[in-house]
């Protein structure tokens, strides 16, 4: 069982006016990996529709750098049709082992193509397989066609590289906002919020 830990007054003290959210982000990131919990990048990602319906579900986040968070999916997907008529989008990771929750709100625009394929061969052949195949988003016939598909893909690409379909690859979440939650005893929790405004992160902490 993962151990809980509650987040520490030296560590709340440290985030502050001259803090650097990415790097806070960077740090936070290490310490989750270190607890080994299974997919500790995982974000939930909501995205809305032209309509003003709003979508959310779990996705990977792959990297991290001052421009942003890249993920990578099917542009087909319900978030694809979503970002392409509106290119904004909130992601939110909560790891409760640690009582931290980090929310990023921003801009959404596709990596380049070399990112996207530069990240594909990366993925295991079984992984490629099955996004190859795949028509995210919509409705499947059975169990039994996905598994057919991915046998024919497998036996047409035997031996060969599987290629990067064009509808497939990164987006990248520049962020507008990024919050910092720490959990207190007694629900008196920490909140830190950093705003960009051009080139600059602007400070300031929240009530709970």
């Amino acid at each position: 069982m993962t151990k809980h830990v509650v987040a520490s007054d030296d560590l709340a003290m440290q985030i502050g006016p001259d803090s650097n959210p990415i790097a806070i982000f960077d740090e936070w990131m290490k310490e989750v990996h270190l607890l080994g919990l299974k997919e500790p990048n995982a974000m939930t990602l909501a995205t809305s529709s032209p309509s003003g319906e709003i979508h959310a579900r779990t996705v990977l986040c792959k990297s991290w750098s001052e421009d942003g968070l890249i993920f990578f999916t099917n542009y087909n997907s319900q978030k694809g049709h979503d970002l392409a008529a509106n290119p904004y989008a909130a992601a939110v990771f909560f790891w409760d082992a640690l009582s931290r929750q980090v929310k990023v709100d921003g801009t959404v625009e596709k990596t380049s193509r070399q990112v996207s394929e530069e990240y594909w061969r990366s993925r295991a052949r079984e992984s490629q397989l099955s996004q190859f195949v795949s028509q995210q988003s919509q409705p499947a016939p059975s169990r039994e066609d996905l598994e057919k598909l991915r046998s024919e893909a497998e036996a047409k690409f035997h031996g060969q590289e599987i290629p990067c379909p064009a509808h497939w690859g990164g987006y990248l979440l520049r962020p507008k906002a990024i919050e910092f939650w720490l959990g207190r005893p007694g629900r008196l929790h920490d909140r830190h919020q950093f705003v960009k405004s051009t080139q600059h992160w602007t400070y300031r902490r929240l009530y709970p």
